[in-house]
């Protein structure tokens, strides 16, 4: 590209160098292409965009061939090269972990329509309809109808297909006998070690995720609606197993029967984000 553009060739060697000490690939400036690792080519293929000193970086999917391990790295390289070179950088992605990591500003897109756009925590925090609840996140948001059956003070009642009554903060006027989607995400759920909580729900063990220092409970709370518990130990649990789950009134969503997020039940951190609400 720079010989195209006509450089001197002490430029171009000066950009080439510039950009390969970035990106770590000084040492390799002397090797064919077919003597390069998957992530090493991944570099280059960036260093040739650097030496142009762009406007604006467009990453399609970058790292989606590259094995676990190298494609940590390589997310790593990415946020400190962002840092370092303070150029736009449009990064499309289906990995939502390299979005939260390295984004300052996320477009959640689904079937080429905008969902939401705000920044990873908003988005995280204040889901804006169940789409972008369940697709945000280390693991899926759990998504169960509920029936609004009355309030009590400053929390609003539920009643779940099985009977079962569990309660959330509300700030909303809500329809009584109105069906609702409620929403709570892995890592706000608690299996119940005491006899008392705030909201409990009872359930059987179906499948157990030890992932080595965490994992993933399965449980079937009723009919076809199952629960994902996240762990951060080892489980004594095992399938066929009965226990309890309970969460916050505070940790958990609601979502209308169309999908769009209600506002008014949030996590805790944010109160002020809102972000649902526009």
């Amino acid at each position: 590209a720079l010989q195209v553009r006509k450089l001197k060739k002490d430029e171009i060697n000066r950009r080439v160098l510039e950009a390969a000490k970035i990106l770590k690939i000084d040492h390799l400036l002397q090797r064919k292409p077919k003597e390069l690792s998957g992530g090493q080519r991944q570099r280059v293929a960036i260093g040739r965009a650097i030496v142009r000193n762009p406007f604006a970086f467009l990453f399609d999917e970058p790292l989606s061939n590259l094995d676990y391990s190298l494609r940590c790295q390589m997310r790593y390289e990415l946020a400190k090269l962002k840092a370092q070179l303070k150029t736009t950088m449009v990064y499309v992605t289906h990995d939502q972990s390299e979005a939260m990591t390295l984004a300052d500003k996320m477009v959640v897109m689904h079937d080429g329509i905008v969902e939401q756009v705000g920044t990873p925590m908003e988005i995280y925090s204040s889901p804006a309809n169940i789409f972008v609840a369940r697709f945000v996140g280390s693991s899926k948001m759990n998504v169960f109808p509920v029936t609004f059956i009355g309030k009590q003070g400053k929390l609003a009642n539920f009643q779940l297909d099985s009977g079962e009554t569990i309660a959330v903060r509300k700030d909303l006027d809500l329809i009584k006998g109105q069906k609702y989607t409620l929403g709570i995400r892995p890592e706000h759920l608690e299996i119940m070690s005491e006899q008392y909580g705030e909201n409990i729900l009872s359930g059987t063990v179906v499948l157990v995720e030890d992932l080595g220092g965490e994992g993933f409970v399965h449980v079937n709370v009723c009919g076809d609606v199952q629960l994902m518990v996240k762990v951060q130990q080892e489980t004594e649990y095992k399938a066929g197993d009965r226990i309890r789950l309970t969460f916050r009134y505070n940790h958990c969503y609601l979502f209308q029967e169309d999908g769009e997020a209600l506002c008014g039940i949030l996590p805790s951190n944010a109160e002020k984000i809102r972000a649902g609400c526009v």
